[in-house]
């Protein structure tokens, strides 16, 4: 077999050609001199005992073991002067227990701090629905719930269209310079939401925290790519996405006591909820200027003169990175997307199904999301108790989460394990529509809402799958970014469910969540068959290739990302 110019993990197998096993625990590697400033060395020993990598296969852990391979992607990584080549080394080597200590340094410093930034995005997205338990809407003289169904939509149709502008900048300047940004301004239009007085005023700050929040995720998990493995992302995603419902469990404490604070300086207590949360956020914002390094090369600043990484640790977070995806060099971290990466990555048509499913997915679970607060009002709740009650299912949901995500990652399996997410609401939304205890039994009704919004989550799968499929940094950015308009749009498709004159049971919305269940259901297993097919198809193209073709397909080639021939789709 050939080796593989466009390498992607746990697709191609590599040929042994060059490596003959002795009883040895060394192996001894032959290479030809490289185009490298310092040739390579003729011999080099490694390991054969060493289990960091994923399959146990030299060569399958390291591509560039085969100096066809390095001299091809030296070259893409001059070219595109990536940030990190000077510590490209195709023949490094480091034992598995230095690689488990980088991993847990980078899940401190990286992946924590990215957990800590979405809190702030969470706070103030999401302190809306506790607001309105200290009657937000009766003092802003908002009648209808179609008056706050509109300011939901404003804010999610403002975040959408700020999505892949975002993105672009974000590429531009450096997620490291964007994100803390973004962060910053929209904590200052947070705060302002302690002065609002009726629906004009509630309107303008829905649509600037949702164009100040737009990117973000798609911004955070291009930073997150820089460091980790595509076999590891998908875990990290998962604690990044943990902190949704951890957020929901701290603010709704702090909810608690922020709308005790009714009447001091004749504020509302919602007024003192946007004022401190905001402020909280801005904290984060300030924080992330100091805790963001542009990539494992750039640690050192004046303010942290030995950098998070010795020498050979930088190596090792870079080196490891790129043998599990050589693609992730093809730009560097200050180099926009041009308008023809930016129209091919759109035009993909094999990412569309990931998209459909982002656009309907997560739809049954949104309105009783969105109107929790207010039915467990409507219930008898008091207002202190509503907030308090929607901490068991944030719990349940960063359980069932944790799960999901380690169970795909356990079999390898993205489209059926995601798909539990549908199959578990299924249920739930049938009840909902059909149970008559529905709005009456007061502990059922809670307990029923409860189940479902404890929903074993697949966004952080689905973020994940999409990044994978996407095979190079260009595309991974607009992909990212298409992804999170689908969601977005979904969510917005979602607000228009529970209308006023279906309450408060909203049993034509609840029928209409159950349809839009089944259609998950299937675009699941229309997305599973449609990946099978086309990875098929591409085996039989590659197989009616001669080996002069294929190498000359990988030498010359000028298709990049998910539309090479020798690529496979994750599925």
């Amino acid at each position: 077999m050939l080796p593989d110019l466009n390498f992607q993990p746990g697709i191609m197998d590599f040929s042994q050609r060059r490596i003959k096993p002795k009883s040895s625990p060394l192996r001894k590697i032959y290479l030809r001199k490289s185009s490298f400033q310092n040739p390579l060395p003729k011999v080099q020993y490694v390991s054969s005992e060493s289990e960091s990598d994923e399959n146990g296969e030299l060569f399958k852990r390291n591509p560039f073991l085969d100096p066809d391979v390095a001299e091809h992607w030296t070259a893409v990584y001059e070219q595109s002067q990536y940030e990190c080549r000077h510590e490209f080394d195709p023949t490094f080597t480091w034992s598995e227990e230095e690689e488990k200590r980088i991993i847990r340094k980078l899940d401190w410093r990286v992946c924590l701090w990215a957990c800590v930034m979405f809190f702030g995005l969470q706070t103030d997205r999401g302190n809306l629905v506790q607001a309105l338990a200290d009657n937000m809407l009766t003092d802003l003289k908002l009648t209808t719930m179609t008056e706050y169904n509109y300011g939901n939509i404003i804010f999610y149709l403002s975040f959408l269209l700020a999505e892949l502008p975002s993105q672009l900048v974000s590429k531009k300047i450096g997620p490291d310079r964007w994100i803390p940004m973004q962060i910053t301004l929209w904590s200052i239009v947070a705060m302002s939401q302690c002065a609002i007085t009726g629906k004009q005023s509630f309107y303008a700050t829905r649509s600037l925290l949702g164009i100040l929040e737009g990117g973000f995720i798609p911004d955070i998990v291009l930073w997150l790519s820089y460091f980790y493995t595509s076999r590891e992302l998908p875990t990290r995603l998962s604690f990044f996405w943990t902190t949704l419902s951890a957020t929901t469990i701290v603010t709704s404490v702090l909810a608690f006591a922020l709308l005790h604070l009714r009447g001091v300086a004749r504020w509302a207590g919602w007024r003192w909820l946007f004022l401190i949360e905001g402020l909280i956020t801005g904290l984060v914002g300030v924080g992330s200027f100091f805790m963001m390094p542009a990539s494992a090369v750039q640690t050192k600043t004046w303010f942290r003169p030995k950098g998070w990484f010795s020498e050979r640790e930088v190596k090792i977070v870079v080196n490891r990175v790129l043998r599990d995806d050589p693609s992730k060099g093809d730009m560097h971290n200050r180099q926009a997307i041009t308008p023809r990466r930016l129209w091919n990555a759109a035009k993909d048509f094999d990412l569309w199904p990931l998209y459909a499913i982002g656009l309907i997915a997560y739809i049954p679970q949104a309105p009783p999301t969105t109107y929790i607060t207010l039915t467990l009002k409507k219930l008898g709740f008091s207002t202190f108790n509503v907030n308090l009650l929607t901490i068991p299912y944030s719990v349940f949901h960063i359980i069932t989460l944790l799960l999901l995500t380690r169970l795909s990652e356990y079999i390898n399996e993205r489209t059926l394990v995601s798909m539990l997410q549908a199959i578990w609401t299924l249920p739930c939304v049938i009840a909902l529509r059909y149970w008559p205890g529905t709005m009456v039994d007061h502990w059922g009704t809670f307990a029923l809402v409860t189940a479902l919004l404890s929903y074993p989550y697949c966004h952080v799968i689905l973020v994940a799958w999409t990044s994978r499929n996407s095979n190079n940094v260009g595309a991974r950015s607009v992909s990212a970014a298409l992804y999170n308009i689908s969601v977005q749009l979904g969510t917005i498709i979602s607000n228009f469910i529970y209308r006023t004159d279906d309450a408060p049971l909203y049993h034509r919305g609840n029928k209409n969540l159950i349809i839009i269940n089944c259609l998950v259901v299937g675009l699941f297993l229309f997305t599973k068959g449609y990946y099978i097919y086309r990875n098929r198809q591409r085996d039989r193209e590659w197989a009616a290739m001669t080996p002069e073709e294929q190498r000359d397909y990988k030498l010359n080639c000028k298709l990049s990302g998910s539309r090479r021939k020798d690529f496979r789709f994750a599925h």
